[in-house]
């Protein structure tokens, strides 16, 4: 991305612009075309992040540092794959440079998650019934508490087939792994989690780990800010 005296501000932004179209706007500084990608790849990357470190905390610090690495970089996109993909990659890469980093003593004040950390207010549920909500915050807690005790490994191929319903060649293609090794990672992974969890919440696993709301704009106004302050956009 060149490097930009001044941010181009746009009154708004049309939320069918194709992704190319972002990313051609992004790299001519418009912060406006930063915010939509980072909104439209936030759920998706989160995911991908939290399915390789082991908390919340580290998922955002990674996807933070990949979010300043890629648009700061832009320019070294070439196009070879889609920019999903090209961030996919970077994502994973920072992800597992943090999990090799001392564990994160800065609490994130993302989101007011409850004082228990089992029960998590869905972003956007507001209109449900308490005991409704309460029920899809508690199963989605002991999801995420399940899904957590699983090794990286088996983790994150997992949450790409079941949160974001990825076929196995196109988590073999993310993860530049044998699609052969996809499928014995998903069978280990859902034996561990064992048969009783699994009858319990099937169907339920595209809730877990979400991204949305609050987190969502508090993450995109870190990397702007930054990219700000770098004069990167």
């Amino acid at each position: 991305m060149k490097v930009q005296t001044g941010l181009k501000q746009q009154a708004s932004i049309d939320e069918t612009k194709s992704e190319a179209d972002l990313v051609s706007a992004a790299r001519e500084g418009s912060e406006l075309a930063v915010r939509e990608l980072i909104r439209r790849l936030n759920p998706r990357l989160f995911r991908v992040a939290r399915g390789i470190v082991d908390s919340d905390a580290e998922a955002e610090e990674a996807l933070q540092e990949a979010y300043l690495s890629a648009f700061s970089k832009l320019d070294g996109f070439r196009e070879h794959a889609s920019f999903s993909t090209w961030i996919t990659r970077i994502v994973i890469n920072s992800a597992r440079m943090q999990r090799r980093r001392a564990p994160v003593a800065e609490e994130y004040d993302t989101v007011d998650e409850s004082s228990s950390p089992r029960v998590i207010t869905f972003p956007g549920q507001h209109s449900e019934l308490p005991d409704a909500m309460l029920g899809r915050a508690q199963l989605r807690g002991f999801l995420e508490t399940a899904v957590s005790e699983l090794p990286p490994n088996l983790r994150l191929p997992f949450l790409l087939r079941e949160a974001e319903g990825m076929s196995i060649l196109a988590i073999a293609s993310e993860l530049q792994i044998n699609p052969i090794t996809v499928k014995t990672r998903l069978f280990r992974a859902r034996h561990r989690l064992r048969t009783t969890i699994e009858h319990q919440v099937r169907g339920g696993f595209e809730a877990i780990f979400p991204f949305g709301g609050k987190r969502c704009t508090n993450m995109t106004n870190r990397v702007v800010a930054r990219l700000q302050a770098n004069s990167a956009l």
